[in-house]
C-alpha cells in the first residue's frame, strides 16, 4: 500500500496534482489508515496514471471521467473529437505564428499581403520610409473599413506606379517631407503635378460609388495625412489654388 506521495512519484504527477483530482471526483479517496493516513492500492496507480495520460495529451479534466469508464467505442469517439478539437487549436496556432513572423517587416501589422506588397513597391520607386509609412497607416484605416475590396483594389493601385508622373510625385513628396525646410518652389511643383493627375483622373469619388458616401473613413484619411507634416497645411492651400480640395475623396472647388 502507498502513502499519496509515493503513488504522486509513481505515476509521475505531483501530490498537489493527486489531491485536485480528488477535488474534481477524477480519483477516488481511500479511507485512512489507524495511522490517519490514505494508503493507495494497485488500482489507483493504474488510474492515476491513465488520468496523467489522458490530460498530457490535453484532454480537458471535465471529460477524462467519461472517458475512463467509456467501452471501447465510445472511448473512440472521444478520441475523435479531441483529435478535431486540438487538429483546430493547431491551425489556430500556425496562422498566428505567421501572423507574428510577418509582423517583424513591419508592414504587416493590420495590413493583407497585397498592401505590403504595395509598399513595397513605393520603396523600390524611391518614396522615403517617411512617405510610405503615412501610407502604410492610411491603408490600415482604409483595410479597416473595407477588408472585402482591397483584393479588388490593389492590382490598379500597383499599374498606377508605372506612371512616371506619379513616381515624379512620390520621389519630390520624398524630397519635400524629408527636409526640414521649407521650400515652396518645391511644394508648387508637387501641386502642379497632383492636379495634373487628378485632372487626369477624375474625381476619387466616381470611381469609388457607393463607398463615396462614406464620409468618417475619407474624413480619417485626410485628418491623418494633415497630421503628418504641419507643412500639409500650405499644401492644402496650393491645391485650392489649383481647384481642388480634400486629399483622398478629392472635391472640385466651386468657382
Amino acid at each position: 500500500m502507498l502513502t499519496i506521495g509515493q503513488l504522486a512519484a509513481y505515476a509521475g504527477v505531483t501530490v498537489r496534482a493527486v489531491r485536485h483530482y480528488h477535488q474534481v471526483g477524477l480519483l477516488p479517496e481511500p479511507e485512512r489508515d489507524a495511522s490517519g493516513y490514505r494508503r493507495y492500492g494497485a488500482r489507483a496507480v493504474v488510474s492515476l496514471i491513465k488520468i496523467r495520460t489522458l490530460a498530457s495529451a490535453g484532454v480537458p479534466l471535465s471529460e477524462i471521467g467519461e472517458m475512463l469508464g467509456a467501452d471501447a467505442p465510445a472511448f473512440a469517439d472521444a478520441v475523435q473529437r479531441i483529435d478535431g478539437r486540438l487538429r483546430a487549436e493547431i491551425e489556430r496556432l500556425e496562422t498566428s505564428r505567421e501572423q507574428i513572423a510577418q509582423l517583424a517587416a513591419g508592414d504587416s501589422l493590420a495590413l493583407p499581403p497585397e498592401v505590403t506588397a504595395y509598399l513595397d513597391r513605393l520603396r523600390e520607386i524611391g518614396a522615403s520610409e517617411r512617405m510610405v509609412t503615412t501610407e502604410r497607416d492610411a491603408w490600415i484605416l482604409i483595410a479597416a473599413r473595407w477588408p472585402d475590396r482591397i483584393r479588388e483594389w490593389m492590382p490598379g493601385k500597383l499599374a498606377e506606379l508605372d506612371d512616371p508622373q506619379l513616381v515624379r510625385f512620390y520621389r519630390l513628396g520624398s524630397e519635400l517631407f524629408e527636409s526640414d525646410a521649407d521650400d515652396d518652389s518645391r511644394a508648387h511643383e508637387l501641386a502642379d503635378i497632383l492636379a495634373d493627375l487628378l485632372e487626369q483622373a477624375g474625381t476619387a469619388g466616381e470611381d469609388l460609388g457607393e463607398l463615396a458616401r462614406d464620409d468618417l473613413p475619407f474624413d480619417l484619411l485626410d485628418a491623418l495625412a494633415d497630421e503628418s507634416d504641419p507643412r500639409m497645411k500650405r499644401f492644402r492651400e496650393l491645391m485650392r489654388e489649383r481647384g481642388w480640395a480634400r486629399w483622398i475623396r478629392p472635391e472640385r472647388v466651386a468657382e
